[in-house]
């Protein structure tokens, strides 16, 4: 994975032997230059050595201040490999052969590796404990069960924490790891936003109003201590935490319930990012045994806090960036306007789903400005797909003000040229149409490029598929002829445009999704248009949907 990740030819590990220097673990030719093994090098030794002794990462874009010799290490990156009390077990190494700048993305990336690699290493020590007391069973079987079941208990947390992709199911599956086994009353996530903690909320617990949700860093509270010195803070009984801890700590105490308490620095591969507090409602004393694990544990929760606010900041940033590309529904007289958008359930996916809607001139230039609406599909759940997405949009508001009166299917045909000229890598599916308003009636003309069919709901209560379409768009294809049609809206008439992110369901028909689609739509005819599209989002749409969901419905009211 460093050799990948970092693109380098060779990448190792040493471990730390007493004095010595051992490699378990080598990627990359079986010979340096022709000149033997890598870690025979005179210059990785030295390279490693310091690493050991600043116990920090060295990067170093090139080594060499003559000609190239065989067996030099042209760019060196090590980070340390630490145990978890901060003690360097040894180095992980990416290793150039030609001058190489290391990029802040390729620190960040074998940072991560290095934290995992530690990670593993206390795993390993922690499993060793456990089978070398397997061994003194004999005479020491209370201690075997329990290293074996704080074996378990690590193995579990590295598998259940490493798969959280929220801080709320971090909080959750910590809370599962250790009430069997430790039992304690209270156990509190508090993160680090600033200078300050901010305890998470427990949606399972129900905590009294005057319980502490916010500290200082600097505060006197043994959670704040904790985070301040890096280091586990017991408080094992009342009399501890009187004695040295002032009236606001053992007030939090009382409200919570508890009598004594452990607080654990969550620290992870770029800093603290918070502590974990379990809480007793008795005296309770931490044993060694029983801080290596509980300390364990705060180091994977660590790394799983930080990838989980790490994933959701970019989530975040991805949807507000395809939201912010959302349009703005206008005012237009005479009709009623409503959009939904629903993005993927899965975190990571952010796609190329849109709605559109703005007024367009009358072809005729003297009569009341029309309206034009779309909904389409650029393909992929990425940032890529979402900034296709708004290009496109662009670019087909332009094809429409530019082509205004040679109808949709002009406009949409001007789009796929230009996709082909410049080139725009643009693929997916859209409906596009057209409605001006005159002699008191709303006439629509669309074209469909491969796109769900629009559903039409008429006044006397029916509801009409508007089938009529062509090729999907892709900027790959040669031209094609693109049609449009055209349809009446009558008083009373309701449009709903959606993409496939509705009807699409694993081991489900669409003819049916769209039926039930339609079967809502005809059902919730004097139902508010946004109370409407979201009834038919909750009843159609899978609520593990893989796809974004756009829903845009327009509505010509009745005459009275």
């Amino acid at each position: 994975m460093t050799t990948r990740l970092l693109d380098v030819p060779v990448a190792l590990i040493a471990l730390r032997e007493g004095e010595n220097l051992v490699f378990p673990a080598i990627a990359g030719p079986a010979t340096w230059l022709g000149h033997g093994a890598p870690q025979d090098s005179p210059s990785v030794q030295v390279l490693v050595r310091q690493v050991v002794a600043a116990a920090a990462p060295v990067l170093i874009d090139d080594t060499r201040t003559s000609e190239p010799s065989a067996g030099t290490v042209a760019a060196f990156a090590g980070l340390p490999l630490t145990d978890d009390q901060d003690a360097t077990l040894g180095v992980l190494c990416a290793i150039d052969t030609t001058s190489h700048p290391w990029t802040p993305q390729q620190y960040e990336n074998l940072a991560d590796l290095a934290a995992a690699c530690s990670a593993e290493l206390r795993l390993r020590i922690a499993s060793q404990r456990a089978t070398g007391a397997q061994h003194r069973a004999q005479s020491q079987t209370h201690q075997v069960r329990q290293d074996l079941t704080s074996a378990e208990l690590l193995l579990r947390a590295a598998e259940e924490l490493t798969g959280s992709a929220t801080v709320d199911q971090v909080h959750g599956r910590v809370r599962s790891l250790v009430s069997g086994a430790l039992k304690p009353s209270y156990i509190g996530l508090l993160l680090l936003e600033g200078d300050e903690l901010l305890r998470l909320p427990d949606l399972d617990a129900v905590l009294p109003p005057e319980s502490v949700e916010r500290m200082d860093r600097g505060a006197g509270f043994a959670a704040a201590r904790a985070l301040r010195e890096r280091r586990m803070v017991a408080v094992p009984d009342r009399a501890h935490l009187v004695r040295h801890y002032g009236p606001a700590p053992v007030a939090a105490f009382d409200s919570l319930g508890i009598a004594s308490a452990v607080c654990l620095p969550m620290v992870a591969a770029r800093g603290p990012v918070g502590v974990l507090v379990l809480g007793w409602d008795t005296d309770h004393t931490v044993g060694l045994d029983e801080a290596a694990v509980l300390t364990t544990i705060a180091g994977y929760a660590a790394q799983a806090v930080e990838r989980a606010v790490f994933l959701d900041a970019r989530v975040h940033v991805a949807h507000q960036l395809q939201r912010a590309m959302l349009t703005e529904l206008p005012t237009v007289p005479g009709m009623d306007l409503a959009a939904l958008y629903r993005p993927a359930s899965a975190d990571d996916m952010v796609g190329g789903d849109w709605y559109d809607a703005f007024p367009v001139p009358h072809p005729h230039g003297t009569r009341a400005p029309g309206l034009a609406v779309t909904v389409g599909d650029i393909t992929g759940h990425d940032i890529h797909a979402a900034t296709l997405m708004g290009q496109v949009r662009s670019m087909l508001r332009q094809a429409v003000l530019i082509k205004n009166g040679d109808g949709p299917a002009s406009a949409l045909t001007s789009l796929e040229y230009a996709c082909r000229v410049l080139p725009l890598p643009a693929s997916g599916t859209l409906v596009h149409a057209h409605l001006h308003h005159e002699n008191d009636q709303w006439s629509m003309t669309w074209t469909n490029a491969g796109h769900p069919p629009p559903l039409l709901l008429h006044p006397d209560g029916h509801v009409s598929r508007l089938n009529d379409h062509g090729p999907l768009l892709h900027h790959t294809l040669a031209a094609v002829e693109r049609d449009d049609h055209a349809v009446v809206l009558e008083p009373g008439s309701t449009l709903l445009l959606y993409t496939d992110g509705l009807i699409e369901r694993a081991g489900h028909d669409l003819d049916t999704a769209i039926d039930h689609t339609a079967a809502l739509l005809a059902a919730g005819a004097s139902t508010p248009l946004p109370a409407l599209l979201e009834e038919i989002a909750d009843q159609v749409a899978d609520e593990h949907a893989g796809d974004d969901t756009v829903l845009l419905a327009l509505r010509i009211p009745a005459a009275r």
